[in-house]
């Protein structure tokens, strides 16, 4: 399933939601210009490497908000900023633009920190912005979980769109990540190295930390500033 679109409507225009997606996409722009070995070093000063952050966190804190803007490929960002789209205007028009930029940002630093503990000493880059949505999607299933998402489903070689309930579309993705995170965790475990792939606990702390914090942030009052 793939979200298009959902049915709340929204009393303000999402500015730093079009803006934070037009980032994401200008900085994918700029990786694809570079070279490969280029591309590595950019990754390793921009994105979180948990090995550096262990060991120099007050010259490496930034990186948990800058590695927020790096992609490792097409798909990594057009699934992330689809994402975005359909979940992160609701979010913003709820708790206004200002406190919305920070939610985001500080919901992707913190799923950033719960990568970097799973594994402190991996020399990895860990980048996206998978963690400061995946907050948004927690705040969005607190605040809407009776909404109605219109999904582009693949059955096969047909395409179709339907309508799910929002818990449906988050509930998958959420336990998807569960599922996927522990197993990661038994195959680092097994194999006693290091394992790259997919930030499985960014994800869920991500989530977490997005149904904690966004409460405090005004997610259901009536009114914002």
């Amino acid at each position: 399933m793939f979200p298009l679109y959902d049915e709340n409507p929204t009393r303000i225009t999402p500015y730093f939601t079009y803006g934070l997606i037009g980032m994401n996409i200008l900085v994918f722009l700029h990786e694809v210009s570079l070279s490969n070995a280029r591309l590595n070093l950019f990754f390793r000063e921009y994105a979180v490497v948990p090995q550096e952050l262990t060991y120099n966190f007050d010259g490496e804190w930034i990186t948990l908000i800058t590695s927020q803007f790096l992609h490792g490929g097409w798909w990594h960002l057009i699934s992330n900023m689809v994402f975005l789209w359909v979940f992160g205007n609701n979010i913003e028009d709820r708790l206004g633009h200002f406190k919305y930029l920070i939610f985001y940002l500080t919901c992707g630093a913190l799923a950033a920190l719960c990568q970097w503990v799973i594994g402190m000493n991996s020399s990895i880059p860990s980048l996206g912005a998978s963690g400061a949505i995946s907050g948004v999607l927690g705040a969005y299933l607190i605040r809407f979980p009776h909404a109605r998402i219109t999904t582009l489903v693949f059955l096969g070689f047909f395409v179709t769109t339907i309508s799910v309930p929002a818990l449906v579309v988050i509930g998958i993705f959420f336990v998807q990540n569960i599922i996927s995170g522990l197993a990661s965790l038994q195959a680092a475990a097994n194999m006693s190295v290091q394992t790259g792939g997919v930030a499985y606990w960014a994800h869920i702390g991500g989530f977490v930390f997005g149904v904690l914090l966004a409460p405090l942030f005004g997610l259901f009052k009536r009114d914002y500033e």
